[in-house]
């Protein structure tokens, strides 16, 4: 840096004026989730709303044993709300910013100030480490600059007077007086955030299933719920009690609340498990998503690769030995100012080894595309083969053209004199991620296609991809050359690597691969990423990437290991498979309860259920053994569309139920039986069903499954003999037992052939599609 220069900065004066301008760095381009926005998303919901007015209806009439159902509600807002505060927490301390203060020169003195108290034309102080705060311009000195966060290069920018830093880079080495350009939204990765900033629609098939079915039965709970109540009330001249209590019971049953508890539930317990192995979700249904995926983008730098390089050769080169060439690449790298990846990774060879001081070192140069260190009899250059050796060197430069399809290559070469002699090539290589090699031939053995988009060259992207054996490795394409956004669509379904790629390049192809009917996941670290993350179906993040990268993603490996994701793939299967197995239990339910709803108003009969009794034979036979059914291993493919999975094993059970209530009231009112005595035979042949249900989804049994189904069974008996006055059921007779058993086998024989029925039309479905 110059040093006759001196800089004074702006005065006080002119700091104010800016700040009452409106001129300062405010940060404002970290999206990120508030208190207050966790809390209305969770509670304020169609599900929540429709609960809620059917207790305050209960409520009202004083039929306060019929409010359980509310339970439902609370903690399936607690479970939502507490998980995502955990995850926000967890995000916040992953933070990795090196610093909030910076130096800048102010009054002729240099000063450390907030990052967000900076002004428009501050000058900054910036020298190595530095992480740059906002846009600026260089005005005196130079630096290496680390870019790869913003645009995925990894080769270091040299930066001298009038060129541009972008906020959010690094200064690798040498140092500079730079003068601010933009700052808050007008910073180059403020925009690229804000760009991030818009709703993100959930893409996960169990959650559209159930906000689907939520909707339709609200459309079919308003009117029907008037109806049945009107009917109760006014042709049944039943009590205004009696009639809300029934209707709601009704109502309740459409509602499909203990499959949204369920589905939380078993979520959150999932993201648990998924923490002891330090992958932190921050969306629920990802791990849905995840596991459905079938196409799988990566980011090179961070996700493949660390931010290092390795040697792996050394080869001598003239009359050089393998102990004289180390000795000298010792007295270079000891003495080199350049501190970037290429010269790190010579440094971590040559550790140890004993080196002689230099007399005057040049860092890297861009326009000479070498570094030097001179001694007292000799010169040491390092760069590009092709600029620094001889021109009649053929065979030299022609062994370097064929180690750079594999590596990157630093040649050095002594100069003595007017002899320029060649020392030797350094092979190196990206440091791979340990286990990425594993956790990719996963993915291929699960039929996931890979693909690698990186803003590095495609030969650095190819040579990666050849080394973990990727699939059409040599489908590559340097973005640079693509024009249009037609370019990019074909371009993202003919190649497999994906070099110079900008952010919005990236964002298109995540875009194009997704309209072509793909399920995409995206994995990334840097501010050039984020446009991408936000874009695809599930959006990985580094723990060690961008602030931004990690707030849009759904999920952030918090120590940076890329093998987690086959955990989380199998945690997602899981997941779907045993909710896709409970889910039925509670689509019975809703299936009944809107058929019976609808035979009461048409046949003018009394709706033969309370909501406690609901509650009773809903919690035994749904909700224990769905919960725990549904955290059973479970690692098959995911077959088939999760509902018609759900809605092919509901209907057996539903339309049973629906059948036993006609036969019940049409031949038990023939027979004699009073009302309730009905309702009473009704409720129990309704707890059979679904009984029978639980032990069908059950086998084949194990200890668990078996166990079970007894404490079910046993459950319901005594809760029948010994909980008639809460649950407002009456004793049986002689002929209305024997009835009851009637109806009982009518059930088991409807159920089978019911099940039999739909298992078929299932087939002819999958088979279609």
């Amino acid at each position: 840096m110059s040093e006759e220069k001196i800089f004074t900065g702006l005065t006080t004066q002119e700091v104010e004026k800016r700040v009452s301008e409106g001129k300062v760095n405010v940060d404002t381009s970290k999206p990120e989730k508030t208190l207050g926005n966790i809390l209305f998303k969770n509670i304020c919901t169609l599900f929540n709303l429709l609960n809620v007015v059917l207790a305050l209806a209960v409520f009202l009439v004083g039929s306060y044993k019929n409010m359980l159902f509310i339970g439902v509600v609370f903690f399936n807002t607690i479970i939502g709300i507490v998980q995502e505060i955990r995850s926000k927490k967890a995000v916040d301390k992953l933070s990795i910013i090196s610093g909030n203060n910076s130096k800048v020169i102010r009054n002729g003195e240099t000063i450390d100030i907030n990052n967000e108290d900076i002004v428009l034309d501050d000058l900054l102080s910036l020298s190595r480490g530095n992480q740059i705060p906002t846009d600026c311009v260089v005005v005196d000195g130079e630096c290496f600059v680390n870019e790869s966060m913003l645009t995925g290069e990894s080769e270091l920018i040299r930066k001298k007077v009038g060129d541009k830093l972008m906020s959010g880079s690094f200064i690798n080495s040498g140092q500079c007086i730079s003068k601010v350009v933009a700052v808050g939204d007008d910073n180059y990765a403020a925009k690229l955030n804000n760009s991030a900033k818009y709703y993100k629609e959930n893409n996960s098939e169990i959650f559209r299933t159930i906000k689907k079915i939520i909707k339709v039965v609200t459309c079919i709970l308003v009117p029907l719920g008037t109806i049945l109540f009107l009917h109760q009330l006014l042709f049944l001249n039943v009590t205004l009690e009696n009639a809300v209590v029934k209707t709601v019971a009704a109502l309740i049953g459409m509602i499909p609340e203990g499959l949204v508890l369920l589905t939380s539930t078993v979520l959150a317990v999932s993201v648990i498990r998924l923490s002891k192995k330090n992958v932190l979700v921050q969306d629920l249904y990802c791990i849905e998503t995840l596991a459905r995926v079938d196409t799988l983008c990566l980011d090179k730098t961070g996700t493949l690769t660390c931010d290092e390089m390795i040697v792996e050769d050394i080869i001598p080169l003239s009359d050089y030995t393998y102990d004289d060439v180390l000795n000298i690449l010792s007295d270079f790298a000891n003495n080199s100012i350049d501190y970037n990846s290429t010269m790190n990774a010579v440094r971590d060879k040559i550790d140890g080894y004993h080196y002689e001081k230099a007399v005057s070192v040049e860092a890297f140069s861009s326009e000479k595309k070498c570094s030097s260190v001179t001694f007292s009899d000799r010169k040491i250059l390092c760069g590009a083969g092709e600029f620094i050796l001889n021109e009649d060197e053929n065979d030299i430069l022609t062994d370097i053209k064929e180690y750079e399809n594999n590596y990157r290559v630093l040649t050095f070469v002594m100069i003595k004199g007017d002899t320029r002699t060649p020392i030797c090539n350094v092979l190196l290589r990206d440091k791979l991620r340990e286990n990425a090699k594993e956790t990719l031939k996963y993915f291929k053995k699960q039929g996931v296609n890979i693909k690698i988009i990186s803003g590095d060259s495609v030969n650095t992207i190819v040579n990666i991809a050849r080394t973990f054996n990727i699939d059409n490795y040599d489908k590559a394409i340097d973005c640079s050359t693509l024009k249009t956004d037609e370019d990019i669509k074909k371009a993202s379904e003919e190649y497999t690597i994906f070099g110079r790629v900008t952010p919005q390049q990236k964002e298109k192809l995540i875009s194009s691969i997704h309209d072509n009917g793909h399920s995409v996941a995206m994995t990334g670290d840097g501010v050039n990423d984020v446009l991408a993350l936000k874009k695809a179906d599930c959006s990985v993040a580094m723990a060690s990437g961008s602030e931004a990268a990690k707030c849009v993603s759904q999920i952030v490996l918090a120590d940076n290991d890329f093998s987690s994701m086959p955990h989380i793939v199998a945690e997602g299967r899981r997941t779907i498979q045993n909710i896709q197995r409970s889910s039925s239990l509670f689509l019975v339910k809703n299936i009944f309860s809107i058929l019976l709803s609808v035979l009461v108003i048409i046949f003018g009969m009394s709706y033969p259920f309370q909501s406690i009794q609901l509650s009773f034979v809903g919690g035994l036979t749904i909700g224990i053994p769905s919960f725990i059914l549904a955290m059973e291993y479970n690692n098959n493919r995911i077959t088939g569309n999760f509902f018609v999975n759900i809605i092919c094993g509901a209907i057996p059970a539903g339309l049973t139920v629906t059948l036993n209530y006609i036969l019940v009231m049409t031949l038990g009112y023939h027979l004699g039986f009073n009302t309730q005595t009905l309702e009473t035979i009704c409720i129990m042949v309704t707890a059979f069903a679904l009984f029978a249900l639980v032990v069908k989804i059950s086998l084949p049994f194990n200890k668990l499954r078996l166990s079970l189904s007894i404490f079910i069974f046993v459950c319901l008996v005594l809760g029948f003999l010994f909980g008639g006055k809460i649950l407002g059921t009456v004793p049986l007779n002689h002929n209305s037992s024997m009835f009851l058993l009637c109806s009982f086998a009518f059930t088991i024989i409807v159920f089978i052939i019911l099940t039999f029925i739909t298992n078929a039309i299932k087939k002819k479905i999958v088979d279609k599609n």
